[in-house]
């Protein structure tokens, strides 16, 4: 599975690109610094000057995710309903973007810890934005920052099946629903 870089991005770029490719085929402890920056078209030296460490690297592709969607963005007055079904499928379309990405990332983070910190204050943002898009329908402030919690888990763990290859993505409306009427 090669991939194909652009040889006129920037050598940074080039050098994530192809350290994502790799690891996502190989995993990052089967993959060489080395073989890296033999498919970014870079002297082995380079990838050691953006990145001093290996590890380095793998810090720089979690900030690749897409951040969550903000959930005063897509929020609807008086509508919360509304306001989750646009949240969740705003983030469809990001993680959709980076599904690869994210998959490679959730693989590593049990052995990096800088990469399972990352991913968990990911999940702190969903967690916001989902509190974020309920609190627009008012409510007792305890029993918002519960249900975003517990929405944002469910969310999450949609996405965590979905790493998996199963390609019947739920569409969370049963879900949705019940914290919006439980409000």
């Amino acid at each position: 599975m090669d991939h194909e870089l652009d040889p006129d991005a920037p050598a940074r770029d080039r050098i994530l690109d192809a350290a994502e490719g790799l690891f996502a085929e190989h995993g990052f402890d089967a993959t060489p610094t080395s073989r890296i920056a033999e498919r970014a078209g870079v002297p082995k030296g380079l990838v050691h000057y953006y990145f001093r460490r290996k590890p380095d690297l793998l810090e720089a592709l979690v900030e690749r995710l897409p951040h969550p969607v903000r959930g005063a963005d897509v929020a609807v007055a008086g509508d919360v309903l509304a306001g989750l079904r646009a949240l969740v499928t705003a983030l469809d379309r990001a993680l959709d973007a980076s599904s690869v990405l994210s998959h490679l990332l959730w693989r590593e983070a049990d052995a990096h810890p800088v990469v399972r910190d990352a991913l968990l204050r990911r999940s702190g943002e969903l967690e916001d934005a989902v509190h974020e898009v309920l609190h627009t329908g008012g409510g007792a402030p305890d029993r918002i920052r519960g249900a975003a919690r517990l929405l944002a888990a469910a969310i999450g763990h949609r996405y965590a099946l979905d790493r998996h290859g199963d390609d019947a993505r739920t569409d969370m409306e049963a879900e949705l629903s019940f914290v919006a009427a439980g409000l």
